[in-house]
């Protein structure tokens, strides 16, 4: 049947990673693919306890509508919590709670895009975050990166030298997918240009608690005199990405559009996953269960570091984060990951090409890591798997 569809669904295409990741569901594969916590670490007897005593409470209400802004206990939470962690002054009406900071993105696109306007970015940048835009028509722009994010300058001539920009898209904390951390410097150069040029910047901070070593930074958002830049948490790094809760966090005159568009895609989140993650926070010590939580990652991704440095040939080069969940390898110019895929998978081991990762096409010798969902025997297994195919392809 020639259904006649909506032009949008046109620019969509299935996610890469998620169609990956119905390969790796697999027991035999070795998934570097998705960006998935240790599920040994959920906090499942502690879930089970806030979730009786929520029902037993008021189970009336957990299990009842509520309202779009979400539970005011956990917009509390996350306020004061960004308050303490990024340096930020929100209390809980600047707070929206949302379906994952996934959701955030599909309703910032809804708030702000209209067909043919531009999104810029970092390159790379979060694959999810170009699906939910693209769904509005706009377009991207591409801004280069090094060690410390965005190169400021080329941002500012594109700001100075472009129509019809309305958002700037990053991820200053452990970047997906390349691991990478903004300086402070640049975080407050991106407020500075962003209010100079009255651009919203969606400042995306799903990995910024997972942090190994070294000091907290402050967010853009903390440098931020003008209102432009909205923040996206979750609660799906540290804590259930099951329960499908994040947040958005901005000038209360924008939450409100927020709340408009919200309310016609959802009408609320959760309300007993929401009380149940309050509860939790009540009961339990959540930096304790962080602290439990970046032991064993920090275990993971030194012994990947350790392995890919004695298993891939010299001419592979990749990042080593200080933080996060990834990693980002890149590959001489003449080698395509999507191959170099093919190869492993046959071996049973995943991970995710890079080139889906720039919005514009193209650099496809380049792939992402993740070290966190693999136990350690896994993880050597697989990096070493990837090592050999990666020198069979160099050797020609």
């Amino acid at each position: 049947m020639n259904f006649k569809y909506a032009h949008r669904m046109n620019g969509l295409n299935a996610s890469e990673i998620r169609e990956l990741l119905k390969i790796t569901q697999q027991p035999e594969v070795i998934s570097f693919a998705g960006g998935l916590p240790a599920p040994e670490l959920f906090p499942i007897d502690e879930i089970k306890e806030a979730n009786r005593l929520v029902l037993e409470e008021d189970g009336k209400s957990a299990l009842q509508y509520s309202t779009t802004e979400g539970y005011d206990p956990l917009r509390k939470w996350a306020a004061d919590r960004m308050n303490k962690m990024l340096g930020t002054s929100f209390d809980y009406e600047n707070i929206l709670i949302t379906h994952g900071s996934q959701q955030a993105l599909d309703l910032s696109g809804k708030v702000f895009l209209d067909e043919g306007d531009i999104v810029i970015c970092e390159s790379p940048t979060y694959l999810a975050a170009i699906s939910a835009f693209r769904a509005y028509g706009c377009e991207f722009i591409e801004v280069p990166t090094d060690e410390d994010g965005m190169v400021i300058s080329e941002l500012e001539k594109i700001l100075k030298t472009t129509e019809r920009i309305k958002l700037i898209y990053v991820i200053p904390n452990f970047q997906n997918p390349t691991g990478r951390t903004w300086s402070i410097e640049k975080r407050k150069e991106l407020s500075e240009l962003a209010a100079k040029y009255n651009v919203i910047v969606i400042e995306d901070n799903p990995y910024g608690e997972l942090r190994y070593e070294g000091e907290q930074l402050p967010s853009a958002k903390s440098f931020d005199k003008s209102g432009n830049v909205l923040c996206l948490g979750t609660f799906s790094k540290i804590f259930c990405p099951g329960y499908r809760i994040g947040w958005i966090a901005g000038e209360k005159e924008i939450i409100k559009k927020y709340v408009l568009v919200k309310q016609s895609t959802d009408l609320q989140c959760n309300t007993i996953a929401q009380r149940d993650i309050a509860k939790y926070l009540e009961l339990y010590d959540i930096d304790k269960h962080i602290a439990e939580i970046l032991k064993v990652y920090k275990k993971r991704r030194d012994l990947a570091i350790k392995t890919m440095e004695a298993e891939f040939p010299k001419e592979v080069t990749f990042t080593r984060p200080h933080g996060g969940l990834f990693m980002w390898v890149q590959l001489p110019e003449n080698i395509n990951a999507r191959d170099v895929l093919e190869k492993c998978l046959e071996r049973n081991v995943a991970f995710v090409p890079g080139g889906s990762f720039f919005p514009n096409g193209g650099k496809e010798n380049n792939f992402r890591i993740n070290y966190s969902n693999m136990p350690e025997d896994k993880i050597v297994e697989g990096i070493k798997c990837i090592g050999e195919v990666l020198g069979k392809f160099i050797r020609g």
